[in-house]
């Protein structure tokens, strides 16, 4: 179809192994050498004649080792190949789904990731000593994956783990918190959350405050997502 258009070029080929079913590292491997015989397959066949450059491009943030491994093997083809990492949620990392799925927990020795993102909302409501709920919600926080998760307090300046204190739900505007005997929480303290998922942040937050550990924004980071 590409060949019969004169309005289209083929210049390589691209998949997601992120849904790969039951996902494991042989399956995926599999997978991405089935895209890279694809490749092959369309060289060989003059899919790419005149190119100067072939792309093969692959690599959510879960799966990077393996396509990594995979595109090592790229045979020579009749034009260079450039071969495309599109990982992007190593530029926050998060507090929950690329946390559990990141390809350094595979390869430990290799070092990390940590997470970027911080949410401070403040608590604006202490009904009972078992709730307490803070200002930031929907319109704020990454929910399409897991629910934000209470990292530290912030009180007259001084932060403190966020012991005893789990988010069970988002409103609008306002999160709901849990909290236990051990949690000392007050209405005006901060709760620094923890977001999962990067893409429905980067998505929801079109200005982003750089800070420093001691919370001095010192920067912004537009985003185009």
């Amino acid at each position: 179809a590409v060949a019969a258009s004169r309005a289209l070029r083929l210049v390589g080929v691209a998949g997601y192994e992120g849904e790969v079913p039951q996902a494991d590292p042989e399956r995926v491997r599999a997978w991405l050498r089935r895209l890279v015989a694809l490749a092959v397959d369309f060289d060989k066949a003059g899919r790419f004649a005149g190119l100067d450059e072939i792309v093969v491009s692959a690599g959510g943030s879960a799966w990077f080792d393996a396509v990594a491994d995979v595109f090592a093997e790229v045979p020579e083809l009749s034009a260079p190949v450039l071969k495309l990492l599109r990982s992007g949620a190593y530029v926050s990392h998060d507090d929950g789904h690329y946390q559990r799925l990141t390809p350094f927990n595979r390869v430990p020795g290799e070092g990390g990731l940590e997470p970027a993102f911080r949410l401070w909302t403040q608590v604006v409501s202490r009904p009972s000593a078992e709730q307490a709920f803070t200002n930031a919600g929907k319109r704020d926080a990454a929910y399409d994956l897991d629910l934000p998760v209470a990292r530290v307090v912030r009180r007259d300046g001084v932060e403190r783990p966020a012991t005893g204190i789990e988010v069970t739900g988002l409103s609008d505007q306002h999160a709901w918190l849990r909290t236990s005997s051990e949690a000392d929480l007050e209405v005006g303290d901060w709760v620094g959350l923890g977001l999962s998922h990067p893409c429905t942040s980067f998505d929801k937050w079109l200005l982003i405050p750089v800070a420093e550990a001691d919370g001095t924004v010192v920067d912004y980071i537009r985003t185009f997502f």
